[in-house]
């Protein structure tokens, strides 16, 4: 367990971010895990300011990492062979349109969880949400908090602390965790 490509590709990335100070916060499978959901995953996701996210392209593009599309945040462990999409602060999830809901500044939000520091768990659910709600193919956002609602045991009190523009779809959401599966 943890030996995967990806997890060697996180705890690789996250050690280079925090040795040389560029804030960082994982979001995506491995924040879920870390908030109580496994999802196994096979890349790594994380929200970084535009100017971190170039510092370290400009130190590490060409020893160790490559850019998989040039001038975005879509880049390559090419010692793991794992796809790592960098988000930046201030654009906007699923369809990058604007909304109420963006990717915020890990600067002054991320926390330390266990390995790594990630987005406050009510910032991750807005995001997945919104993602969903706006983008057909990111279905997998809005099971990801089905999930996550079970798995974590969220309370219903818990859209209470979440944007209203994302509250009635937490709350959707919710009602459809709770019904039993028969199987």
């Amino acid at each position: 367990m943890g030996q995967a490509e990806a997890q060697l590709a996180l705890t690789r990335l996250t050690g280079i971010l925090e040795s040389e100070g560029l804030p960082y916060a994982i979001i995506g499978a491995f924040a879920l895990n870390e908030y109580g959901h496994r999802r196994v995953t096979v890349d790594v996701d994380l929200v970084m300011r535009d100017e971190h996210l170039k510092e370290f392209k400009r130190r590490h593009l060409g020893r160790g990492y490559a850019e998989r599309v040039p001038g975005t945040g879509k880049l390559l462990d090419t010692e793991h062979g794992v796809n790592i999409d960098v988000l930046r602060t201030g654009r906007f999830p699923g369809d990058d349109k604007p909304k109420p809901i963006a990717f915020p500044d890990p600067a002054s939000v991320a926390l330390r969880g266990e390995r790594f520091a990630l987005l406050p768990l009510a910032s991750d659910v807005e995001l997945k949400l919104a993602s969903g709600m706006v983008a057909a193919h990111r279905g997998r956002d809005l099971v990801d908090v089905q999930d996550l609602i079970k798995s974590a045991g969220l309370p219903v009190e818990f859209a209470e602390g979440l944007h209203p523009w994302v509250r009635a779809k937490f709350l959707e959401l919710w009602r459809l965790a709770q019904t039993p599966d028969p199987f």
